[in-house]
Order: structure tokens, then C-alpha cells, then sequence
């Protein structure tokens, strides 16, 4: 029975050896990344989770599931989706402007395209409530109309596409100027008209890039709110998204809501981000078929 257990003993201690073996053995460059991702990343992820789970499962499925609550996440995630593929094409159609074409102050548009990066969100946010309002410049031209920009969804959705068009461009952008005109023009001289050309050449390897800026300009306007709390009223079942939400409980001091609004943020954003990345793979079989 002791042999057994000294047995026992010494196979622990060997695999435990040859566990912190593997470890060192690790590269310096793993053993960095590995921790800087583990404190950026996993460390406040598993921190959330652990504090949702601290309420009883009906507890976080009332919050979770309150009609406030839901409202939020339809203007968030639906609004976002819809932004992020608007930008789609017309970050596409920018991308191959500024590739295709010569013109003159060509380097001042295209350093513009990052100005949403640089810009201070509370800032963009002021910036597009006094334009699109119904004395601004593009408010005052809309409102004879009947549309209203600022204080309601459409502004959420103006700013949300403000702050993700240049994910569009700047991943699409690289793509278009590595593709050689070679293979369109091959494709012009074998009888094929510009919109199959554009279908049949051009977007197939285009697809995975453009799937990605959609991706991150998605994946930004989610979690947007320094510019959508200014342009929108914030109004409960009209225009309030769920960062503003988790706001406002966490100045009632509601913490365990806030946490719990924010865990279904993060898996909603992680499930769609999946489906998009899916998306992404398919486009590249197709591309290498």
C-alpha cells in the first residue's frame, strides 16, 4: 500500500516536472503575449461572469429580459448591424476611390478618413447633433421634410456609422491595392461587361476584407457611447442603447443589473461577431475556388 501511494507520489511529481518543463520551454514572445491577453482580456471577461453569476438564475433572467432592457437591445445591435452594412458599401465604394482614382487633394480626404479615430467621442457626438439638428446644416435641409436627426434613433445610427466607416475603408483599402488590373481587363477582353466583372472578379477577393471592417465597425458601434448619449434623448422604447442603460444603473448604484446587462451585451456581440466570422471563412473558400 505505501509503494502504491509513493507511486502515486512520484508520478504527480513528474508530471508536474514536466508541466513547468513545457513551461519555460515556452518562447519569450508566447509567454508575453499570453499574459498581456490574460490581463487585458480574460482576467475582466471572467470578472463579469462571476459577477453576473452572484444573482439567482430568475434574477438575471428578469433583468436580463425586462422590456427596458430589451428595447435597449434592439436599438443597439439592430441599429449597429444595419450601420456597420451600410458602411459596407459605401466604405467599399470610398476604399476604391481613393485607390482607383487621381484627384486633387486626394491625400486630404484620404487622412480624413481617420479623423473618427482621433476625434473625441464626446466631441464627434456634439459635432453631429449641431449639424444634424433642425437648425443645422443637414438638419435644417431635412426638417421641411418631416425627418428629425437629433434626439432620436436615426441620430444613434448617424453616429454610429460615423465612428465605424473608417473600419471599412482601411481594411478594404490595403486589399484593392494589391489586386492587379491585369485580371479585369483579361476579363473586358473575354466579353465580360463591368457588372459582371465587378461580381465575378472584383468582389470575391474583396469579400473577406470588406466582412472584416463590417466585423469591427460593428463591434465598435456596440459598444459606442460617448457620441450616441449626445446626439440621441436617451429615451426608454425610443432611442436608449444599452451602454447608456448600464449607465444609468450604475448611477443608481444597481451594480448587479449593470452586470448582468452588460454579460448579454457581451455574449449577444460575441454570437454575432461568430456568425460574421463564419461569413468570413466562407468568403475565403470562395475565393480559393
Amino acid at each position: 500500500m505505501v509503494n502504491i501511494q509513493h507511486s502515486k507520489l512520484n508520478t504527480q511529481n513528474s508530471t508536474s516536472t514536466n508541466f513547468l518543463r513545457q513551461l519555460i520551454n515556452i518562447p519569450l514572445t508566447w509567454r508575453i503575449t499570453l499574459g498581456y491577453l490574460t490581463i487585458m482580456l480574460a482576467f475582466p471577461i471572467i470578472a463579469m461572469f462571476q459577477k453576473a453569476s452572484t444573482t439567482s438564475p430568475e434574477e438575471f433572467w428578469r433583468i436580463a429580459t425586462s422590456p427596458i432592457a430589451l428595447s435597449a437591445y434592439d436599438v443597439t445591435f439592430t441599429t449597429a448591424l444595419v450601420t456597420a452594412f451600410i458602411n459596407g458599401i459605401f466604405g467599399t465604394l470610398i476604399a476604391w476611390v481613393l485607390v482607383r482614382d487621381e484627384f486633387p487633394m486626394k491625400k486630404i480626404l484620404d487622412a480624413s478618413i481617420d479623423l473618427p479615430f482621433a476625434l473625441p467621442t464626446a466631441v464627434a457626438g456634439l459635432t453631429l447633433a449641431t449639424v444634424y439638428s433642425d437648425k443645422g446644416w443637414i438638419g435644417s435641409l431635412l426638417a421641411p421634410f418631416g425627418i428629425q436627426v437629433s434626439f432620436t434613433r436615426l441620430g444613434v445610427a448617424v453616429a454610429m456609422s460615423f465612428i465605424s466607416l473608417p473600419f471599412v475603408v482601411r481594411t478594404v483599402q490595403p486589399v484593392l491595392q494589391e489586386m492587379e488590373k491585369d485580371i479585369e481587363e483579361a476579363a473586358w477582353s473575354l466579353g465580360a461587361s463591368p457588372i459582371q466583372t465587378f461580381f465575378r472578379v472584383i468582389l470575391p477577393p474583396l469579400l473577406p476584407a470588406i466582412l472584416t471592417g463590417v466585423a469591427l465597425g460593428f463591434s465598435r458601434s456596440v459598444g459606442e457611447y460617448g457620441s450616441t448619449v449626445i446626439i440621441a434623448s436617451n429615451t426608454p422604447f425610443r432611442d436608449l442603447i444599452a451602454p447608456v442603460l448600464i449607465f444609468r444603473r450604475l448611477e443608481q448604484y444597481d451594480f448587479a443589473g449593470a452586470t448582468v446587462i452588460g454579460t448579454v451585451l457581451l455574449i449577444i456581440s460575441l454570437l454575432l461577431l461568430l456568425g460574421i466570422n463564419l461569413l468570413q471563412a466562407w468568403g475565403r473558400k470562395y475565393d480559393q475556388k
